[in-house]
């Protein structure tokens, strides 16, 4: 993996966007430490999913997750006064 100054990092842009494309990732520091990392759309993908999946999406996607049917009283509880 290439380590590059973010001076240069900026100065070659184009060209780290180019090796990214092709799959090698390039790390850019500051000061001599690493302060951030140029990778592949997929490593980034991986890394940070863009749809994260949850709950209520897994519990709708189940087959026959809608088949049933409940049925609802609709008598009022108790009589309401507003005056």
């Amino acid at each position: 993996m290439e380590t590059l100054p973010i001076r240069e990092a900026k100065a070659s842009f184009s060209a780290l966007i180019a090796a990214a494309e092709n799959g090698r990732p390039t790390l850019v520091s500051r000061h001599g430490q690493p302060c951030a990392m140029i990778v592949p759309v997929a490593d980034g993908a991986r890394l940070y999913p863009t749809e994260m999946p949850n709950l209520a999406n897994y519990l709708l996607a189940l087959p026959g997750a809608f088949d049933f049917e409940v049925a609802r009283d609709t008598t009022p509880l108790r009589e309401v006064d507003f005056g």
